[in-house]
């Protein structure tokens, strides 16, 4: 499935030490306390790993799931009035004309491939994990971020295949974030 579609699905992301993208009550309030006044040592590299700021541009299409959608929607400010969303769910009923619904992967993956689409934002833990076990992600990004939850939604799950993966970049940032680009290498 992976070499017969033109688009390339790119995941960007933060998770704690330990693994967790939220609370196990989906609160992920521990991201807004990040500061850069508490010491950390910040490092450059020569291949840094992707930003929001380079990342986000190449984007034309978002997936989330459900959970990520609603999630969103607490934010009070939608930030993807540029680009094409698409919430895989089968599930949510919704008139909102910002998103577009998918009921299944298959259909989700249909859709992308008979649009112009060429980099592929995937968002939310469950729908990563799907991409992943589709080897439908080629790229992830990952900034650890200097906190243990101790418990949580993990991002990877149990559900989720051995899979090697390229160090394309990485770099720590002032706020003490570890990020890290990730290539998926091919099965």
């Amino acid at each position: 499935m992976k070499r017969d579609r033109r688009w390339k699905g790119r995941a960007f992301l933060a998770m704690s030490l330990d693994g967790y993208i939220a609370r196990e009550d989906g609160d992920v309030s521990w991201l807004e306390e990040l500061s850069d006044d508490v010491g950390h040592v910040p490092t450059s590299a020569e291949n840094p790993a992707l930003v929001w700021e380079t990342f986000f541009p190449e984007v034309d299409t978002i997936v989330m799931g459900r959970g990520t959608f609603e999630k969103l929607l607490t934010f009070g400010v939608w930030p993807f009035d540029e680009v094409d969303v698409l919430v895989l769910s089968t599930t949510l009923q919704t008139e909102d004309a910002r998103v577009k619904i998918a009921r299944s992967l298959g259909e989700l993956t249909e859709r992308l491939s008979g649009d112009q689409v060429k980099n592929v934002y995937i968002d939310g833990g469950a729908t990563i994990r799907s991409f992943l076990r589709e080897g439908l992600l080629d790229e992830l990004t990952v900034a650890v971020v200097p906190v243990i939850l101790g418990t949580g939604v993990s991002l990877f799950g149990k559900d989720v295949p051995e899979t090697s993966l390229r160090v394309r970049g990485s770099h720590v940032t002032g706020e003490g974030l570890v990020r890290i680009t990730y290539e998926i290498a091919p099965a």
